[in-house]
C-alpha cells in the first residue's frame, strides 16, 4: 500500500502532491489496478493533513478515471495513466541512476545536474516538437 508524504515547504498544493504520488507510484508498478487506496482517516492520521484534503486529491484522481470511490468500503486503482509500462520505467531509471553517478563522480553538485538535466530536457522538448 502506498504511504503518502507531503512537503510543507513545496509550493505544489498537499493535494496535489497526493495526486502525484499516486500516479507515480502507478506509472513504476508500485500499486497496480484493483489495490486499495489508504482511507481518508488514514492518510489524515498518517500526514495530519485536512480530511478535504485528501478528498480533492481522490476526486482529482476519480475524474482523471485511474480511481473509483466505492461508498462505504475505500479507493481502488482502475488503471495506470498513459505511459510505457512498469518494467520500461524501470529500465529507463536505472539508466538514469548510471547517469546521476557518473554526474556526481565528475564532480557535479545537486544545482549542477539539476541545470544539466533541465537544460538537456527543454532541448529535447524542443526538438520533439519540431519533429511533431
Amino acid at each position: 500500500m502506498i504511504v503518502f508524504s507531503i512537503d510543507s515547504r513545496s509550493a505544489i498544493p498537499p493535494y496535489l502532491q497526493i495526486v502525484q504520488q499516486v500516479k507515480h507510484a502507478l506509472r513504476l508498478g508500485m500499486i497496480e489496478p484493483g489495490d486499495q487506496l489508504p482511507t481518508i482517516k488514514q492518510v489524515v492520521a498518517d500526514v495530519a493533513i485536512n480530511p478535504n484534503t485528501v478528498l480533492k486529491a481522490y476526486r482529482d484522481l476519480e475524474r482523471d478515471g485511474l480511481v473509483e470511490g466505492r461508498p462505504g468500503i475505500g479507493t481502488f486503482v482502475l488503471k495506470r495513466p498513459d505511459g510505457p509500462p512498469p518494467p520500461l520505467l524501470a529500465q529507463l531509471r536505472r539508466s538514469l541512476d548510471r547517469w546521476l553517478r557518473s554526474a556526481f563522480d565528475a564532480g557535479l553538485d545537486h544545482e549542477g545536474i539539476a541545470s544539466l538535466f533541465e537544460s538537456g530536457l527543454r532541448d529535447a522538448i524542443s526538438q520533439e516538437e519540431e519533429t511533431a
